[in-house]
């Protein structure tokens, strides 16, 4: 069956933000001599900040502060965005620009809440290339749970079957396997595990590989 639209997770995905995340982390936890590994962090990939904050919270122990980490690590490192510029993963304008060329519907799919997203995709002049956008803020059960890609298709006016998801974490490979939607796993931080690889109907090294696959199936 034809494809007619494809969604893209975010960050990890179409920003480059992983590891800058993983350091905002660092640093607000050294300020109360805390550490964290990078194979803790990697537990949150793909996840809601509500979800990470408990994750936070089994880890480090109750307490407001910790409830409010992700929080505070998103203002830290959108504020680093503002500066510096928003990091794009490379083949992102080149695969965007192959779908509105090819009349695909692209809708994004993220964790993150309405605001950041908005701010982030304005920020990068990535508004113009999306048909719209489903957040962390908009579903009752974020990633593995399905919800927010069932909802992106029925943005994009689609089928799941008519559909490929861009995906970079694990949780967000289940999700769309659980929603029936042909995922293309990108990769970044952590190559997936042998159960979510297979959940998976293809896993790249790049977005320009997934643009080929994409391409070759049309």
């Amino acid at each position: 069956m034809k494809k007619k639209a494809v969604i893209f997770d975010m960050d990890g995905l179409m920003i480059d933000s992983e590891r800058a995340t993983f350091e905002c982390y660092k640093k607000i936890l050294a300020e109360t001599n805390r550490t964290m590994s990078i194979d803790f962090y990697k537990s949150f990939l793909g996840r809601h900040r509500d979800v990470c904050g408990k994750i936070l919270q089994e880890e480090y122990g109750e307490g407001n502060d910790i409830m409010e980490m992700p929080k505070q690590v998103h203002i830290m490192l959108d504020k680093v965005f503002k500066e510096e510029g928003v990091p794009l993963k490379q083949g992102l304008i080149e695969i965007l620009t192959y779908l509105k060329q090819n009349r695909y519907k692209t809708i994004v799919a993220t964790s993150s809440d309405r605001e950041r997203v908005d701010t982030i995709l304005e920020q990068s002049r990535l508004t113009g290339y999306f048909d719209g956008s489903v957040c962390g803020d908009e579903v009752a059960k974020s990633k593995p749970n399905p919800e927010i890609f069932l909802k992106a298709c029925d943005k994009a006016g689609c089928k799941p079957c008519e559909a490929y998801v861009l995906e970079d974490s694990e949780m967000g490979i289940e999700a769309a396997f659980a929603a029936g939607i042909d995922c293309i796993a990108v990769p970044d931080m952590k190559y997936p595990e042998d159960e979510y690889a297979k959940k998976s109907r293809w896993i790249v090294g790049s977005l320009h590989e997934a643009m080929e696959i994409i391409k070759n199936e049309s």
